[in-house]
């Protein structure tokens, strides 16, 4: 047995993309369009498991996006609670926080122990960073800000 992917359903495509590529910094692994069953399935993997995932030896997140008829608004999800959360390491915490934040992100459960933090995805998922390594030096606005919201 082998672990494969975790699959979360996203509501808006482009949004989730930018969440997840551009601010986390995962890497698109592939892509498939299902025109009949409208729908799409994109694979993403972390920068460090990109060649073992397009091989497929690496774990993935799967987004799934269900196509909107024309004229409707796409589904609604919620209970991402529920799922619980995706969890990645990352190299520092302190400086991915900042740029999350300053892309509007809200950092939901502060670094202040310089080891681990929450935000949640545009759909209502919970992502929880680690710090490799050993946990950073404590310090500021981390170390003094207050929890955000749940996660």
């Amino acid at each position: 047995m082998k672990y494969l992917h975790t699959m979360v359903r996203v509501e808006n495509l482009d949004e989730s993309l930018k969440f997840y590529c551009d601010l986390l910094g995962l890497k698109l692994s592939k892509r498939n369009d299902y025109e009949a069953g409208r729908f799409s399935l994109v694979y993403l993997a972390a920068p460090a498991d990109i060649e073992q995932a397009q091989q497929e030896q690496a774990p993935l997140l799967e987004l799934t996006y269900n196509w909107p008829n024309e004229g409707e608004v796409g589904e609604r999800y919620s209970g991402g609670r529920n799922f619980g959360h995706l969890a990645y390491e990352v190299d520092d915490i302190y400086a991915l926080c900042q740029k999350l934040m300053d892309a509007g992100v809200v950092i939901n459960r502060p670094p202040r122990d310089g080891h681990m933090a929450f935000i949640v995805s545009p759909d209502g998922i919970s992502v929880e960073l680690l710090q490799a390594g050993e946990r950073l030096a404590p310090k500021e606005p981390w170390a003094s800000m207050q929890n955000t919201g749940s996660w």
